[in-house]
């Protein structure tokens, strides 16, 4: 199945493409973590990415468009380059620009014609990889236009975790993040993909994804964008292709003044006993949400659910778009969407128990991006906490 056209236009939705450059200097491979810079490593820690490696099954990270490090640490771990990983396995051909097409819209083409690695990573037959594997995308150059593809494989009957982190130097001020991101979850194998992204007030980021699912696999998304972006546009879709599959997606979304987030979800269950579950939560504090998820039953026997809740703290936009497509009785599906503002009652319910306004409002935010990730591991979890204070004394 390749991705066929939806919401996303073959036009650039208001981006320059002729304001990026696509040509940057080579940056030297890092074979100790401990080597990259002071202020590159802080930025890879607010993502998630631990330089140290502590609990991680491998790590790769690529520097606009050099891969500085690239290495696994447990057996049945492949890690590497997505050019590395076609030169060593030829069979790779047959997953590349499988499921989406180049020619989608102007960003797929671009990382068609100019492509700047990315990452290939799989997991092996059976293997259980305990710990998660990491990967950051990071851009230093001012007006780069980073385009990657890349492509995960969790092998039948094994168990994946990836940790990615996307993020711009602190003295960067605009760039073009075009993704292309192929998933394959073959059958009794699971996959939790979780991203973070802090990328800068000017930077625009595209990502283009599609997920295949065998029969009984899992695939779990996390996504959080919290710090100030330029643009976000995601949609992907995932496939489950084969009977019992299970997707879900779980997203966190703060749109600050000048922010314009379009993101949402599209799973299609085209097979007996297939689960799916959207859920985000989303909080417009001057800027502009667009919240989309789609879900699409064509076999009977399916069951979905979709969940968005939004928030409104100042003047912006918060849309949330839920959609539902039966094609044949049998299919179960719901949505629930629900946009507003913080209810007045809680504010002064726990004032009455000697909680100021002020902090009252920031515990109720709080509360309410605190939304249960399945599968994080307790330091990451900690980490997203961290942030999500951060992030709600500046909403404030």
């Amino acid at each position: 199945m390749r991705d066929g056209n939806d919401h996303m236009t073959k036009d650039a939705g208001g981006v320059d493409l002729k304001r990026y450059v696509t040509e940057a200097d080579d940056h030297g491979y890092v074979t100790r973590l401990a080597e990259i810079a002071a202020g590159d490593s802080a930025k890879f820690l607010d993502v998630g990415i631990d330089t140290g490696e502590e609990g991680r099954a491998g790590t790769f990270i690529q520097k606009d468009r050099s891969v500085i490090h690239s290495c696994a640490h447990q057996e049945g771990v492949t890690i590497m380059s997505i050019s590395q990983a076609q030169n060593t396995y030829p069979w790779l051909s047959e997953y590349v620009w499988r499921e989406i097409d180049p020619q989608k819209d102007v960003f797929t083409a671009q990382a068609k014609k100019v492509p700047h690695e990315g990452y290939f990573i799989r997991s092996a037959p059976g293997v259980q990889v305990a710990q998660p594997v990491q990967a950051c995308l990071y851009i230093a150059k001012e007006g780069f236009s980073q385009n990657v593809h890349n492509v995960v494989i969790a092998e039948e009957g094994s168990r994946l975790q990836v940790i990615t982190g996307c993020a711009t130097a602190p003295h960067l001020v605009s760039g073009l993040h075009v993704g292309v991101s192929e998933f394959y979850v073959k059958k009794g194998a699971q996959l939790h993909f979780t991203m973070i992204h802090d990328w800068g007030r000017e930077v625009n980021v595209r990502p283009r994804t599609v997920v295949r699912v065998e029969a009984g696999g899992v695939f779990v998304s996390n996504y959080i964008s919290l710090k100030p972006v330029g643009s976000l546009q995601m949609y992907p879709t995932t496939l489950l292709a084969g009977e019992g599959a299970v997707a879900r997606f779980n997203s966190v979304l703060v749109a600050g003044k000048g922010c314009s987030l379009d993101v949402g979800s599209r799973v299609i269950l085209s097979a007996p006993g297939t689960r799916a579950e959207i859920i985000s939560r989303a909080i417009a504090a001057g800027g502009t949400i667009v919240a989309r998820g789609e879900l699409v039953g064509q076999c009977p026997g399916i069951k979905a659910h979709l969940e968005c809740k939004g928030l409104i703290l100042k003047e912006g936009l918060m849309q949330a778009i839920p959609e539902l497509s039966g094609t044949m009785p049998g299919v179960e599906m719901s949505h629930e969407a629900a946009v507003g503002k913080i209810d007045q009652g809680e504010i002064e319910y726990l004032m009455a128990r000697g909680v100021d306004e002020e902090e009252a409002v920031s515990m109720i935010v709080r509360g309410f991006l605190n939304v249960d990730i399945e599968g994080l591991p307790l330091a990451l979890r900690q980490k997203i906490d961290r942030i999500i204070q951060d992030t709600q004394k500046d909403m404030m």
